[in-house]
């Protein structure tokens, strides 16, 4: 059971913060549902999660710190090479983020942001290298117990390469 003040991570969204709990008539048939509020730090997006589909949607904890060696690892390790159309690659890796696992998340994020490096990615890739990046730095402040402007330095040095 979430609690508020818990620090959530939403799939394709983000992490967020648990404010409140609401209940609302569903469609004006008198059933009253139960309403996570989740705030999210970038943009002030609000979203409303039925409590009782929490399960479903693969809302999970934000990651230990503990887990901060084994996703910097991954933010260092070699990308893996592009091979396919650039279609191909974008669907692997929206599946990739859809799992909410924050090591393929940065997985995603390292490749692509070293793959736009050498080779000017597609605007489809482009799009999701931002919504990867976006995914991976509302968690990570909550890791690092940063700002947004601290983690998203902390992230460029980890993706810095000798050229």
């Amino acid at each position: 059971m979430l609690q508020i003040g818990d620090r959530v991570v939403y799939p394709m969204h983000g992490a967020g913060e648990i404010t409140g709990m609401e209940e609302y008539d569903v469609m004006g048939q008198g059933q009253m549902k139960s309403y996570y509020v989740l705030q999210m730090p970038i943009g002030g997006m609000r979203i409303m999660l039925p409590a009782d589909n929490i399960d479903k949607v693969g809302l999970r904890e934000v990651s230990p710190t503990d887990m901060l060696e084994r996703i910097e690892d991954v933010l260092k390790g070699d990308p893996v090479k592009a091979v396919g159309s650039w279609n191909k690659r974008f669907h692997a890796n929206l599946n990739r983020l859809k799992t909410g696992d924050i090591l393929e998340v940065a997985a995603v994020l390292r490749n692509l942001a070293l793959q736009d490096r050498i080779k000017k990615i597609s605007s489809g890739e482009r799009r999701l290298l931002d919504t990867a990046k976006q995914i991976f730095l509302t968690e990570m402040v909550y890791v690092l117990d940063g700002t947004m402007e601290t983690t998203e330095a902390w992230l460029q040095e980890m993706l810095r390469r000798e050229e």
